[in-house]
């Protein structure tokens, strides 16, 4: 039989027995992910190429076994006398033939559950981490996982999203302090409903022909001055304002142009 992991989407061949031990669940080895195994369980593989194994729906009624292949016979029902300890007397008898009786759990049936239990959160929590990023963005989840974070004091990681970035204002000025240098302050909106990383700012300077006179790429760290800041990054749903300094190209320069990588 085969099955393949829903996260590298690697196929693995294996023996009925791998299923028993954590009920259907395996570990890839290639990217350790967790995941049930009876989703994609198939006798064949499918003519290549292919990219995917065909995913089972695990939530539906138990199937009727109809093709037995051993049934005991009725007469060899037999059940201890009571009170006898001999065991050398006792016969078995076939399930179906026995007695209605209540049935008993089996031993240590909590030991299972526990650890299916514990394989179903660490797989939940891998998941949670490999689609962190779509989770923090979700204008839904996004909100919650924040408050949920901040109560237990646990930060969020920052999701970039450049197009959520909106330059508001923009004002080029000579530099008070440097000869041949110029100042630039650019007013900022994050517009997304999550923190995210400081951008990479490009900054062209062009002509009145478009000609591109010069052009700059600044980093956080280069424009933001305090290092507990950019780790921060730029709040939710606010402003904020970046301060460049660049040598003054001359008076032919006329066109700014910002990008945010």
């Amino acid at each position: 039989m085969y099955t393949q992991c829903p996260d590298c989407l690697t196929v693995y061949a294996l023996q009925a027995a791998a299923l028993v031990p954590a009920c259907g669940c395996v570990r890839c080895a290639h990217c350790n992910n967790v995941f049930q195994a009876l989703g994609t369980l198939s006798e064949m593989l499918p003519p290549e190429p292919f990219r995917r194994l065909d995913e089972h729906a695990l939530d539906q009624e138990p199937t009727l076994l109809d093709q037995a292949v051993f049934r005991p016979p009725a007469e060899l029902v037999a059940e201890v006398a009571p009170g006898q300890e001999d065991f050398s007397q006792l016969t078995f008898a076939p399930r179906f033939a026995r007695d209605k009786r209540k049935p008993r759990r089996p031993r240590h049936w909590w030991g299972w559950t526990a650890i299916c239990t514990v394989l179903l959160l660490g797989l939940a929590g891998q998941l949670g981490w490999a689609k962190r990023e779509a989770l923090v963005a979700d204008p839904t989840i996004g909100p919650m996982l924040a408050s949920a974070c901040h109560a237990m004091g646990c930060p969020l990681p920052l999701v970039q999203d450049t197009t959520q970035l909106k330059l508001l204002a923009r004002e080029v000025t000579a530099h008070p302090k440097i000869p041949g240098a110029l100042l630039i302050t650019a007013h900022v909106r994050n517009d997304a409903s999550f923190a995210q990383p400081y951008p990479v700012v490009s900054i062209t300077l062009s002509d009145a022909d478009g000609k591109r006179l010069a052009m700059r790429r600044f980093r956080p760290e280069e424009y933001v001055g305090d290092a507990a800041t950019v780790a921060r990054g730029l709040k939710a749903a606010s402003d904020s304002v970046m301060v460049f300094e660049v040598q003054d190209p001359g008076q032919n320069a006329v066109n700014f142009e910002f990008a945010f990588e």
